[in-house]
């Protein structure tokens, strides 16, 4: 029960399903009585002593009823049932007069204004509860109708909450794996048949990619697409012009103008493709396939070409967050094309520039082949008993020898760096003496430094430093340190080696100190840079290329192992340290056995080369060691002769004139069953590791890079003399 201006209530029901029953009344009597009479309902009874009390507590509560006098002061139960009914939230409260005046035209005047009952006083308690319990079980009833629908409608909500995060989820998913599978190729045409078979069936039973060429004309197409039994097919040939001209048209048009075409807007509609159009077969039947989409790809502000989606129905394809899956699916694949057809550029490129360098040492090293055997005849001839030569001719050798070896020097170091920049070099590793390597390379750079006036001072450990490396490129590694000591350094000056074991035991340092000039910190900064030099002076005095010390960067890197320059400032010294981790596998020590210097016997040796400088020099030079020598300039005239002569060593160039080069060369003498024994050397300006692999593969022994050390030749002629039967 509530007294006026109280929200207290008596005990019934519990409180949170109980409901408000509104009594006013300017009679507090009255008031007391009416409540009296309701307290047994058990609900809240919400007592007001005027209208304009009704009014303010209608805007607190809901009301299941009012019971509303209709004789107050200031304003009646008539102006307030007025003001009630203009209230939207009371709109339908039903309203019951309690008046002691029946007559007919008080009752109209209440009905009119809502009233749904009248009550005389005096007021039957029985009567009045039988009444208000009717509108109170309706209200509750209504209350409970309006909680169930809103309990309907949430979760309705919720399920199309739950849908559209399920669908949207479905759609990341997608989006997500199509991602990872258009990047899983490298090439555009396996790019483009990986995109339409991820869009079918997801996005459309159909899919097709139509690509620009260079020349901005349409032409390569691909597709996917659902058969009727559930099967993915695909089809590129000729597909373009399997189109129907109308899609044709379309296609073009959306490029032109780099805008998309969706069946929403209504063009696309009309446009069907069929089982015919697509394979070419005009046997295969089957419903038509509508298209629904058609978005140009775009990639880096410029249209490569268009995607074409089809489906068997279009009632399931044109809803708008489809059409937002279908573009971002497009935008995606036109990275994913784009991409493949840079990284196919940048191979092209990588291509051309490999057959540019692999032309350029072949071209360069050619002519350096006979200046080299020139060179050696001349030394041999200077050694024949009797023969006498002047000062001046053994200086002027001597500075031929010293040239050309500088210039092969810069041929290797130029197609070296370029291979390890392009992860092409491989390494051909073995268990080797660090030591050693340093003391044998030193030696060999000893006189050339010592001669320009330098003192060369060398610190070794006693014991032997082991490591896991390719012995040729350590040597390059620090042959080149040591020649950069040498170039930067003025006479008078010093150049420490030393290699020392770490104290942890398990790396060595290799460190080349110069007395030289130094470097600022500009240098320093990009001393390891390809083509970065320190003498930038127009009389270029130092000379070379600048890529003697990014191949030691490269070439260290590739052991495992981590070089870094120092200096104190220009005229200061430069130091180099190399660390490289030793090898900690425990070998058997073995002793390496002497190299035989014995002369061979005399062999049967074929020239097959077409610079004639280089093929007559070569055969001065071996005639000269004693062996018999024949020149063919063509491979169809080596054969010829190797034929007829059976040689027992052919050197063989692999570049050849007339159709016929090196490698068929090597084939061929190798299905001759007469040569069997045959040492067959490839003598080549071509010196890259792909090609010592396509040598070895056509059956030659040995790959030797022009200009040849005639040294290492004739060792090889030495070991192999035994082959020779003379």
């Amino acid at each position: 029960m509530m007294p006026p201006g109280s929200d207290a209530a008596p005990a019934g029901q519990p409180p949170s399903e109980r409901v408000n029953v509104l009594i006013v009344d300017d009679q507090p009597d009255k008031l007391l009585s009416l409540e009296a009479a309701l307290a047994s309902l058990g609900e809240n009874i919400v007592l007001a002593k005027s209208g304009r009390d009704a009014l303010r507590r209608l805007l607190e509560h809901d009301f299941a009823v009012i019971l509303l006098d209709v004789n107050m002061p200031d304003m009646d139960g008539f102006e307030t049932a007025a003001l009630i009914r203009q209230h939207r939230r009371c709109t339908h409260t039903p309203i019951i007069f309690v008046t002691a005046f029946g007559d007919d035209m008080h009752t109209a005047q209440g009905y009119s204004l809502g009233a749904v009952d009248y009550i005389l006083s005096p007021i039957v308690p029985d009567i009045l509860r039988t009444k208000v319990r009717v509108f109170v079980d309706l209200f509750r009833k209504t209350q409970e109708i309006e909680r169930h629908a809103e309990a309907r409608v949430n979760l309705a909500r919720e399920q199309a909450a739950r849908a559209a995060a399920e669908d949207s989820n479905r759609q990341l998913n997608f989006l997500s794996e199509a991602s990872a599978a258009m990047t899983r190729h490298l090439s555009t045409d396996a790019t483009i048949a990986e995109i339409n078979r991820v869009a079918v069936p997801f996005l459309a039973d159909f899919s097709a990619i139509a690509l620009l060429d260079e020349q901005h004309q349409l032409g390569k197409c691909d597709a996917a697409w659902a058969t009727p039994v559930g099967n993915l097919s695909s089809t590129r040939d000729e597909l373009w012009q399997r189109l129907p001209a109308q899609l044709r048209g379309s296609i073009k048009e959306a490029i032109d103008n780099s805008q998309a075409r969706l069946g929403r807007a209504g063009f696309v509609r009309q446009i069907t493709i069929s089982a015919a159009d697509i394979t070419g077969d005009q046997g295969i039947g089957g419903n038509p396939l509508h298209v629904f989409a058609i978005l140009p790809l775009s990639a880096r502000g410029r249209t490569i070409g268009a995607l074409v989606l089809a489906s068997n129905s279009l009632e399931t394809t044109t809803a708008v967050g489809h059409f937002r899956l279908v573009e971002d699916f497009a935008n995606r694949a036109s990275i994913a094309i784009d991409n493949a057809r840079l990284y196919e550029n940048v191979r092209e490129h990588d291509r051309r520039k490999d057959h540019f360098l692999a032309m350029l040492g072949h071209e360069l090293r050619n002519p350096l082949a006979p200046i080299r055997n020139a060179v050696e005849i001349l030394r041999c001839s200077a050694q024949v008993p009797g023969t006498t030569t002047d000062t001046g001719s053994i200086q002027a050798r001597e500075m031929i020898e010293r040239q050309v070896a500088h210039m092969t020097r810069l041929i290797d170091d130029l197609l070296d760096v370029s291979r390890i920049a392009s992860g092409k070099i491989q390494l051909r590793r073995e268990r080797c003496d660090l030591t050693k390597i340093v003391k044998d390379t030193l030696e060999d750079y000893r006189s050339v430094v010592e001669q320009s006036g330098l003192q060369l001072t060398l610190e070794l450990p006693q014991q032997s430093l082991w490591i896991q490396g390719d012995r040729t490129r350590m040597s390059q590694i620090v042959g080149n340190l040591i020649h950069n000591a040498h170039k930067f350094t003025d006479e008078g000056g010093q150049v420490l080696v030393r290699l020392l074991p770490e104290t942890d035991g398990r790396s060595a340092l290799l460190t080349i100190r110069d007395s030289g000039i130094g470097m600022d910190r500009e240098t320093l900064s990009s001393v390891f840079d390809a083509f970065s030099q320190a003498d930038r002076s127009l009389e270029r005095s130092r000379g070379g290329l600048g890529l003697g010390l990014a191949l030691v960067k490269g070439l260290v890197e590739l052991h495992g192992g981590a070089v870094c320059v120092s200096s104190e400032g220009l005229g200061r010294g430069t130091e180099f340290r190399v660390q490289l981790f030793l090898d900690q596998s425990v070998v058997a020590s073995q002793q390496s056995a002497p190299r035989a210097t014995t002369k061979g016997k005399s062999c049967r040796i074929l020239i097959i080369e077409d610079n004639l400088d280089g093929a007559e020099s070569m055969r001065l030079l071996l005639r000269h060691l004693g062996h018999e020598v024949k020149v063919a300039h063509t491979g169809p005239s080596g054969l010829a002769v190797a034929t007829e002569w059976s040689p027992e060593v052919v050197l063989c160039d692999i570049g050849l004139p007339g159709g016929m080069d090196g490698y068929a060369v090597a084939r061929a003498l190798r299905e001759e069953t007469h040569l069997d024994g045959l040492l067959l050397i490839a003598l080549t300006g071509y010196g890259r590791d792909d090609d010592q692999r396509r040598a070895k593969e056509a059956g030659f022994d040995q790959h030797m890079t022009k200009p040849v050390d005639f040294a290492v030749l004739q060792r090889t002629l030495t070991s192999f003399s035994h082959l020779c039967q003379r």
